[in-house]
């Protein structure tokens, strides 16, 4: 699904993580719908009137699980049609011609300042928090300051006529954040060659419930990439867990998720999808 007239929702500014993420699915000519909450993003995503999707973060490598992100996917009726690994490369950003020696202030998202802190403090700027790494990259460029540089993506860098100054300047090189590819359940398309699906299921409160589920998952074959356990509101102790299952062929993941039935109370598939780590 690539190609022009494609629009999805996304969270946070032109020139974003998110936005980065979109393209490396959709291709460059997607266009997007900046939004500022996660719920947004869902929200229009689920409005086929409005956009063809969205994508939304779900985890990161180093601060782990986006756990409200799952509560959103678990209340809306959206598929997973794929989802993107993204390495988080943080640069540092001015206007053109200005120095090192020029900077007295650094603007980005405060988890950028936390990532990118030891090389800041090697200098002696002032560090300033704002709501998003994109928006640092664009205010620098709308006030042509020669004092201020921002934090932020290489996109935010092209689409905002910025120089990468020093590029990389994150302290974690092994940065991931993943993304979901989203869309309504009456348009979303059997994806071809999927090799990876999400689920959600509830165990019973039997001791060796999940135990069992979880044996199920193994013997058939199946590597469970991930494993998230949600306390279910107003139960007395009970789980629902959301499990990330890689496959080699459908028909592999139809017997497993049929073995699974009958020993789960409750059973959802998110959707069937492309490994996201074979996308460059």
């Amino acid at each position: 699904m690539q190609g022009t007239g494609i629009k999805v929702s996304i969270q946070g500014y032109e020139g974003s993580f998110h936005q980065v993420a979109a393209r490396q699915f959709f291709g460059k000519n997607v266009e997007v719908i900046a939004c500022a909450t996660f719920r947004d993003v869902i929200k229009i995503a689920t409005n086929e009137k409005e956009s063809n999707g969205g994508v939304m973060a779900i985890e990161n490598s180093i601060a782990g699980s986006i756990l409200p992100n799952y509560n959103l996917l678990q209340k809306s009726s959206l598929k997973i049609i794929g989802e993107v690994y993204l390495p988080i490369k943080q640069h540092l950003l001015v206007n053109p011609g200005v120095q090192l020696e020029d900077i007295r202030e650094v603007h980005s998202h405060p988890m950028a300042i936390l990532q990118c802190i030891e090389y800041l403090d090697k200098y002696n700027w002032k560090l300033v928090e704002t709501e998003d790494t994109a928006l640092s990259a664009k205010h620098v460029h709308q006030h042509r300051s020669k004092h201020i540089a921002a934090i932020a993506s290489k996109l935010a860098a092209d689409l905002f006529e910025l120089e990468v100054i020093a590029p990389n300047i994150h302290t974690m090189k092994n940065n991931y954040t993943r993304f979901l590819v989203l869309q309504p359940e009456e348009v979303a398309q059997p994806v071809a060659d999927a090799d990876k699906a999400s689920v959600s299921f509830i165990t019973d409160h039997s001791r060796g419930s999940l135990a069992r589920v979880l044996t199920r998952i193994a013997d058939g074959g199946i590597n469970l990439s991930k494993l998230q356990s949600f306390p279910i509101p107003g139960s007395d102790w009970k789980y629902s867990f959301h499990a990330d299952m890689e496959f080699e062929t459908l028909n592999q993941l139809n017997q497993v998720i049929e073995q699974m039935q009958p020993i789960t109370e409750e059973l959802k598939i998110y959707g069937v999808y492309k490994n996201g780590k074979s996308i460059e």
